[in-house]
Parts: C-alpha cells; sequence; structure tokens
C-alpha cells in the first residue's frame, strides 16, 4: 500500500470482506439486545441497556470507519465506488482508469 500497487478487488477486499462480516453482526447484536430490552424478563435491567448502547455506539464507529474505507479506497483506485454500490457496475480489469 505504502509503494502505491495494492491489488484491485471488483468486488470486496479482504478488509472490506471482514467489515461486511462485522456491521452484519453488529446489526443482529444490536437487534437482540435490543429485542430483549422489551420483553418482560429483562425490561428496565441496567446491564441489557448499557450491553444494547455499548453495542451501538460501536455499530456507528464501525459504519463510520466503513465510509471512511470507502472514500479512501474510491480516491485511491480513482473510481466512484459509491456509484458502484448504487447502479451494481464497476470497470474491469482491462479497463482503462479514465473509462466508466
Amino acid at each position: 500500500m505504502l509503494a502505491g500497487r495494492e491489488a484491485r478487488f471488483i468486488g470486496h477486499n479482504p478488509l472490506g470482506g471482514w467489515m461486511v462480516v462485522a456491521l452484519l453482526t453488529m446489526v443482529a447484536l444490536v437487534g437482540i439486545t435490543g429485542w430483549l430490552y422489551t420483553t418482560d424478563r429483562f425490561w428496565g435491567v441496567p446491564w441489557v441497556e448499557e450491553i444494547h448502547e455499548t453495542l451501538s455506539d460501536i455499530f456507528f464507529l464501525f459504519v463510520a470507519l466503513h465510509i471512511l474505507g470507502v472514500i479512501f479506497t474510491s480516491v485511491r483506485h480513482r473510481e466512484n465506488l459509491p456509484g458502484s454500490m448504487l447502479h451494481g457496475r464497476k470497470r474491469g480489469e482491462d479497463d482503462e482508469c479514465g473509462s466508466d
């Protein structure tokens, strides 16, 4: 990466793949703890609320890191990754950097 010649991936790069796993895990954990807090058994239990709030904060941190990673990679590879996420197209391996 420091030399400016890191590999380019058509899909998620390895770090992006792990971020997807982390984000999906956090969504599930925040959802489960939020649901638990609405049940009769755990309603008003402080540690459930604390875990839910902490997981929510971590989730928002992961979202911010993901957005920063997308911006960094977009600039680094000179391509519009948010646009690729919306329309599903990304230049191939043999395409010129300027073609889109």
